[in-house]
């Protein structure tokens, strides 16, 4: 595509240069650049890439994007916002592929990656091919790529929508995240179903206040469309429990869906009976009752099932095809994880690092176990200091011992966010260990038979980041090595 071409899309622009060059693709990361690109300049949290267009230029890259001129022989395009153009930009570029998919995004602080997972689960039982984009990886099929964020930039996201066009895949979900929405990442999506799981405090260091960081969430439903086809309509599956969802059913003019946990919900569960493994519930739907047997722990496993089967039926899947599939479901990585190396107690393994999701996993664990639960949990670094006292608080209120400890300092004093947590806990009992790994080898050396340990914050991760250094580091791993080392010494 011609330059010039690429750019009939944006309304205005100024150019330094002259040429009009063939692009051949479009990158915003200078060591990526390949002949005949078009290198966009983003003005990032860390890095100003405005600073590294002469070495895209070195690269091969045909001409610039930015927000200012630069000193480079090649055309530079100057726009007001290079982010929202790149957006635009990547979307017309790869001909909108967005488009050609069912595309459901999932948004809430707690729930998103189980449940754009249970989506996928039942969406690709059913016959469709799908495309998942989220914490864990970026799926298509059995074919896995990692991921770096919970959601892409647009450009990156752009590329793998066509990468899933040309794999035939025609169904995509994806987690959304507040950061993603407030930043524009996925401006030039056209999104056919947004799906709500539920909102509590996390991303204040970013976002504020909780108004803020509400209405962020409800950029995915404001910007579903204004308009009613009838072989593409756009819907919006909104969990009817939570404080918020009347915002979120107001924000949106696409046809809603509720579900929840009472008859005010157009889907909903009755009848719940929670076990160690798994979880049986009566779904009552607007076309009926269904008995469901779950495979997975927890009350709010039971809303992310309720929400994947009122999404699956805005697809257009049968309820009986949905509830069919569930019920072969097995849980995600890192999310309510068993550590099982023949220990006679439990150890848990979960990503919960806000205060709503370590109460929800903490109440499950109570109604499942007779034993004590000892609680190892931390908070990360640069990150919202003001949940830091409310984690540590719910840690001691529903476990029996806690142990506050790193969980990513990033570049804060690790003895400092564990000085915070412990502002919630003033008089309580608990121990400090700023080393994580003796942390978890001191929660296992207390815990007996028929207790539970449970390990929160990091689930699914393999690093810990200290400092700017990222280290490999596996909760699961880590647990592992403790218990066969505490068998070889008994031997």
């Amino acid at each position: 595509m011609r330059l010039h071409t690429l750019l009939e899309i944006l309304p205005f622009f100024s150019v330094q240069g002259e040429g009009d060059p063939v692009i051949s693709d479009i990158t915003n990361h200078h060591k990526k650049v390949k002949s005949g690109d078009l290198f966009i300049c983003i003005n990032g949290f860390e890095v100003d890439s405005h600073t590294l267009a002469q070495v895209a230029e070195r690269n091969g890259a045909a001409a610039i994007l930015a927000e200012r001129f630069v000193d480079v022989q090649i055309p530079v395009i100057v726009v007001p916002d290079t982010k929202k153009a790149m957006a635009i930009l990547a979307d017309y570029f790869y001909k909108q592929p967005s488009h050609q998919l069912l595309l459901v995004g999932v948004t809430g602080t707690n729930g998103k990656t189980t449940t754009t997972h249970l989506i996928d689960h039942v969406f690709s039982s059913c016959g469709r091919k799908t495309g998942l984009i989220g914490t864990l990886h970026i799926k298509i099929g059995d074919e896995l790529e990692v991921s770096h964020n919970t959601t892409p930039d647009s450009l990156t996201l752009q590329k793998t929508f066509k990468n899933f066009c040309e794999k035939g895949v025609d169904s995509a979900i994806m987690e959304v995240s507040s950061h993603a929405l407030a930043q524009g990442r996925v401006n030039g999506c056209d999104y056919d179903i947004a799906v709500f799981t539920n909102l509590t405090q996390d991303h204040l260091d970013y976002h504020r206040t909780m108004v803020d960081y509400r209405n962020a969430k409800g950029l995915l439903f404001s910007q579903l469309g204004n308009t009613y086809f009838k072989k593409a309509p756009k819907y919006a599956i909104i969990n009817k429990d939570d404080d918020a969802s009347d915002f979120y059913i107001h924000s949106t003019a696409a046809h809603v869906i509720t579900y929840g946990l009472s008859s005010a919900a157009d889907f909903y569960a009755k009848d719940i009976l929670l076990k160690a493994t798994e979880s049986s519930f009566t779904l009552v739907t607007p076309l009926g009752e269904k008995e469901m047997v779950l495979h997975l722990a927890g009350q709010f496993n039971v809303y992310n099932a309720l929400a994947a089967i009122a999404t699956g039926f805005a697809a257009g899947i049968s309820i009986e095809d949905s509830t069919r599939s569930l019920q072969s479901a097995k849980g995600v990585r890192g999310r309510f994880e068993t550590v099982s190396e023949g220990q006679d107690f439990s150890i848990i393994v979960d990503y919960a690092h806000t205060p709503d999701g370590l109460k929800n996993v903490l109440e499950t664990i109570q109604s499942i176990t007779t034993g004590k639960i000892i609680v190892v949990v931390g908070c990360g670094g640069d990150r919202d200091k003001t949940k830091r006292p409310i984690m540590s608080e719910i840690a001691c209120e529903y476990g029996d011992y806690a142990i506050f400890t790193s969980d990513n300092p990033r570049t804060e004093d690790p003895m400092s966010i564990l000085k915070d947590m412990e502002l919630g806990v003033v008089g309580k009992g608990y121990t400090l260990i700023q080393d994580r790994k003796e942390a978890i080898r001191e929660a296992i050396n207390l815990a007996g038979k028929e207790d539970v340990v449970l390990i929160a914050g990091k689930g699914h991760e393999t690093y810990q980041i200290i400092g700017h250094n990222v280290f490999d580091f596996d909760d699961r791993e880590i647990a592992r090595q403790i218990i066969k080392e505490k068998k070889d010494a008994s031997l």
